[in-house]
C-alpha cells in the first residue's frame, strides 16, 4: 500500500479509522489489529485482538518520522506498518516566554 496524504484508511477489523498526515515513498503495509487497513469502509467490523488501542484525535508514527497516522475514529487493534507497531506521538514542548 502507497497512499498519498490526505488519504483516509479504514480498519477491516474494527472501528478505527485514520487520515494519512506523512507517507514515505516506499510501498508498505499499514495493518490494525493484524490485519490489512482498506480505503473503504467496512460494513460491519469484526472483533480485533486486545493488543493495543487507537485513541482519537492522536498521532501514530514510525520510530524514524517518515509515516504518520491522524486517528479520527479510535478502536481497539493495534496500528503497524510492515509488523512493527506505531506509537502515539509525543508532544512538542513549547518553547518558554520568559
Amino acid at each position: 500500500m502507497k497512499p498519498t496524504a490526505g488519504k483516509r484508511l479504514y480498519s477491516t477489523v474494527d472501528t478505527t479509522s485514520v487520515i494519512v498526515v506523512r507517507w514515505s515513498t516506499d510501498d508498505l503495509d499499514l495493518t490494525c489489529g493484524g490485519a490489512a487497513m482498506s480505503e473503504t469502509a467496512p460494513a460491519s467490523p469484526g472483533t480485533p485482538p486486545k493488543a493495543g488501542n487507537t485513541a482519537l484525535g492522536k498521532r501514530y508514527v514510525t520510530d524514524d518520522g517518515a509515516i504518520e497516522l491522524l486517528c479520527t475514529t479510535a478502536g481497539d487493534g493495534q496500528l503497524a506498518v510492515s509488523g512493527a507497531p506505531l506509537a502515539p506521538k509525543s508532544a512538542t514542548p513549547l518553547p518558554a516566554s520568559d
